[in-house]
């Protein structure tokens, strides 16, 4: 129980509650106060400093749910011994690295506990030792994907505010946590290698420079939408997209060659013309204005020569390279391939799992909702010279059927990768029925990993479980589950 606990403002607006300490981290990176009136969930407000457990902080209630309140903390009375300075200027305005004031081992103790309560908790079922999470390394410079907004709605600072200054509201940067309208103008980020931010600099003062328009976020006019920087670990490529809201020659094609002259390494420069409300563009057509219309990644492979991924600007690929090689190699040695089994992948993307397990399997068929990545899926099939790997496009559900089994063959491992909402029940369910030998499940979100399970367990064991860290210096944790069938 926190040390100290009253109150100090009874009034509905503004209930305070002063000088308890922060007892733990929850779900989605909030903190946690067990008080003798329940619990207390913490969030950080922007442009605070962040708090972590062991703080010691006065907090205003915000709301009240039947089970638990939410607060804010407004002010730090005693620092926790696990706190580090942020390295980054604009650490608790920008929406990224929430944990980079606490020490990096501690973040891995904290999503550590938060696999094993999840899979406690919400799954229920038989577990064995929890192996340790896997860190990351390196913990900075590690995406190979950013996306900026450029667009009429800069972010200002309360001091700024009140000095009554009039300041362009140009930014290109990142959105303000809770505001989609406001945009942090960003002068580094430590997420992308570079020369991501200089390319984002370069566009910025372009924009200031040629008095170009920015998207207004409220009244939809303006020209540059967003920026998107794609890096390549191995092959030091760089794809650059920009989306505009409307064609002008001048200002498009002068920003294009601006980049092409003055950026080498972009070998791939493409842009999207958006006239929707809002910025999703996997519908929108992509026009290669310069260079190859997609960048190559690779993965060294003990079974052959390295893998080569095509990734084009609407492919979807594993934003952490280097820690996604090592998720990899677990999933292809827990599937426990002896070159006689039919593998199936689900959620296959653009195959990369699929492709990497497959020079060990007899047969690999990965399912995709998207059809755009299984083209890319069976591209990087043609590139990588694999033969035995096939893909087919549409909903889990409607595709995983008895019928399917009955048409390609039933499995003997399956590989599943869901997005953050799991596997629909009617899915789960086929795999039950299905009942391949084992099942290695990989997950961005242990919560719905551990209710999948929960129903999973009528048929398998849990065997194995590794959590893997893919975004140092945020709440969020892979893990990857070995079921075996039982007998």
């Amino acid at each position: 129980m926190s040390r100290r606990y009253h109150k100090k403002n009874q009034s509905q607006n503004a209930v305070r509650i002063a000088g308890v300490r922060i007892d733990a981290v929850a779900a989605e990176g909030k903190c946690v106060v067990r008080t003798d009136e329940g619990i207390i969930f913490v969030e950080n407000p922007t442009g605070g400093p962040g708090v972590a457990p062991g703080d010691v902080v006065d907090l205003r209630i915000t709301g009240k749910k039947k089970q638990y309140r939410e607060a804010v903390a407004e002010q730090v009375h005693e620092w926790s011994a696990v706190r580090v300075k942020p390295f980054c200027e604009h650490f608790g305005t920008c929406g990224g690295c929430k944990w980079q004031h606490i020490q990096y081992p501690e973040q891995l103790n904290f999503k550590h506990q938060q696999v094993v309560d999840h899979l406690t908790r919400i799954g229920k079922v038989a577990l064995p030792t929890i192996r340790p999470i896997l860190p990351a390394h390196p913990t900075q410079y590690y995406r190979n994907k950013l996306e900026f907004t450029c667009a009429e709605g800069r972010w200002m600072t309360q001091q700024e505010v009140q000095s009554g200054q009039l300041i362009d509201q140009r930014a290109v940067g990142f959105h303000v946590p809770g505001r989609f309208d406001k945009v942090l103008p960003i002068h580094h980020c430590y997420l992308q290698p570079d020369p991501s931010n200089a390319i984002r600099q370069a566009v910025s003062d372009y924009v200031f420079a040629n008095d170009m328009t920015l998207y207004n976020l409220k009244t939809h006019t303006g020209f540059l939408r967003t920026l998107i920087i794609r890096t390549a670990d191995t092959t030091q490529q760089v794809m650059v997209t920009l989306q505009v809201a409307y064609d002008h020659p001048d200002w498009l094609n002068g920003l294009l060659e601006h980049l092409k002259r003055n950026f080498p390494q972009i070998t791939s420069l493409n842009y999207i013309l958006n006239s929707k409300k809002n910025d999703s563009y996997q519908d929108q057509e992509v026009i290669n204005w310069a260079g190859k219309p997609y960048i190559e990644e690779q993965m060294d492979e003990a079974d052959g020569p390295p893998l080569t991924f095509r990734i084009g600007p609407k492919s979807f690929y594993q934003t952490n390279a280097q820690q996604a090689h090592n998720l990899y190699k677990i999933t292809r040695d827990w599937a426990g391939l002896t070159g006689n089994e039919r593998v199936y992948d689900l959620y296959t993307g653009t195959g990369t799992i699929a492709l990497f397990v497959a020079r060990r399997a007899k047969e690999v068929i990965g399912v995709e909702y998207v059809e755009a990545s299984v083209a890319d899926a069976r591209i990087n099939a043609q590139v990588n010279g694999i033969t035995n790997a096939s893909f087919v496009a549409g909903d889990m559900r409607d595709i995983l059927t008895d019928s399917f089994f009955d048409q390609h063959g039933r499995p003997e491992v399956v590989i599943t990768d869901p997005p953050r909402a799991g596997m629909d029940e009617a899915v789960t369910r086929q795999l039950l029925k299905a009942a391949p030998d084992r099942i290695v499940y990989v997950s961005c979100n242990t919560a719905t990993q551990a209710r999948d399970l929960g129903i999973l367990d009528e048929g398998y064991a849990v065997t194995n479980v590794q959590p893997v860290d893919m975004f140092p210096h945020t709440h969020h944790v892979e893990n990857v589950v070995l079921l075996s069938r039982k007998s």
